[in-house]
């Protein structure tokens, strides 16, 4: 048999061959598999890199859904998934974020992309705050015009009102 020990004189060719690559974005179009596909790796070696787009291309990949702990800083800032050391830590000691080696990193971390999606999110923050804020002036302003409070009151005085003892 061609699985038995020491031997590599196979003659045949593949029995079985895939006619296409395989395509991970077939089945799934959805937003969740299209940010998964969009992902830049940087911070880390060209062999994590590797991994990690592997781990892509074949559906292998799963973003982590709450932070994880740094093993350099100990504090739970690490936001991409299958790495070991946060984005800060990483960037200031120049290792790789994902095996800890002091490897040559490719695509090195941009810290300006950290500052902005962080801006970004404060940003939204904020406006939902404002927008909430300004709903509620417009609500308070429009009953407390001279109009409004004229015709609450004499609502109020057509209500009848019936007392009834206990």
């Amino acid at each position: 048999m061609s699985s038995e020990r020491g031997n590599v004189w196979r003659t045949r060719p593949q029995r079985h061959q895939n006619a296409r690559a395989f395509q991970n974005d077939k089945y799934d179009s959805s937003a969740h598999r299209k940010k998964i596909n969009a992902k830049r790796h940087d911070g880390v070696c060209q062999h994590c890199k590797g991994i990690l787009e592997w781990r892509v291309k074949f559906r292998k990949y799963k973003l982590l859904t709450k932070p994880k702990k740094c093993v350099k800083c100990l504090q739970k800032t690490v936001k991409d998934p299958y790495h070991i050391i946060c984005r800060p830590c990483a960037g200031k000691l120049e290792i790789c974020a994902k095996c800890g080696k002091q490897e040559e990193i490719v695509i090195p971390i941009d810290k300006e992309q950290d500052k902005t999606e962080s801006e970004t999110s404060e940003n939204d923050q904020e406006s939902s705050k404002l927008k909430n804020e300004l709903d509620f002036d417009t609500n308070f302003s429009s009953a407390d015009s001279d109009e409004d409070s004229d015709v609450l009151e004499e609502r109020f005085k057509s209500i009848n009102f019936e007392t009834t003892e206990i």
